[in-house]
């Protein structure tokens, strides 16, 4: 699996913990993490919490990346964002009985949490916790087991009224404030990462456009 992980511009101070944690966990399963920035508090592409939204709904739409990793002070900020694009169903995700249940539950493809707020000592040690119930066990397998059925038939009915409500993610990538959308993807690896994994040729165009503008 492809986990790709974003940083908000208020948390970039903590992006090399936020990031051990989560390769010390993922990468020994099988998992591949491509870091999409923030990295520092320095860094010249500084990413709001709206871009993060944007960041993942390029990821997951183009197939780029199959699960978001990211997060804010609150992690509020970053889940609406995220939950405002097609495609992407993102947990708030706070210890690791929430990410149990998200993984289990409703087996989304994105989490946000919160890297201000109750983020202290041995913070580390609660990422990797976190994250282990994430990626250590096969996610939708409901909880409790029983209920697994109905469960996955909610997750159905919610992902077809996704679709309903939302255009599609190049549609939706036309009709942004292009200097926003072009902020979002100037990262120092975004091109590096996204265009060689991307999977949506129309997508990828259109964002070497932006680019180039």
């Amino acid at each position: 699996m492809k986990i790709a992980l974003i940083i908000e511009n208020s948390q970039a101070a903590k992006s090399s913990i936020v990031h051990d944690a989560l390769t010390a966990v993922a990468e020994p399963l099988g998992n591949q993490v491509f870091h999409y920035g923030m990295y520092t508090p320095e860094d010249k592409a500084h990413l709001t919490y709206p871009m993060i939204g944007i960041l993942a709904g390029i990821l997951i739409n183009s197939k780029a990346a199959d699960f978001i990793v990211t997060g804010c002070g609150t992690g509020m900020g970053s889940n609406l964002a995220c939950n405002s694009m097609p495609g992407i169903f993102c947990g708030l995700i706070i210890d690791p009985t929430d990410a149990y249940l998200f993984g289990q539950i409703n087996d989304g493809n994105a989490i946000s949490m919160p890297y201000a707020k109750g983020f202290g000592w041995a913070a580390e040690l609660n990422l990797q916790d976190c994250y282990r119930k994430l990626f250590e066990v096969k996610r939708g397998e409901g909880y409790p087991k029983e209920r697994a059925a109905v469960m996955a038939k909610n997750r159905g009915i919610l992902s077809e009224l996704k679709k309903a409500s939302c255009h599609d993610m190049l549609t939706v990538l036309k009709a942004i404030d292009q200097d926003l959308l072009k902020t979002a993807i100037s990262g120092e690896k975004f091109q590096e990462y996204f265009f060689a994994n991307s999977q949506d040729a129309a997508m990828s165009d259109y964002l070497k456009g932006v680019l180039a503008s």
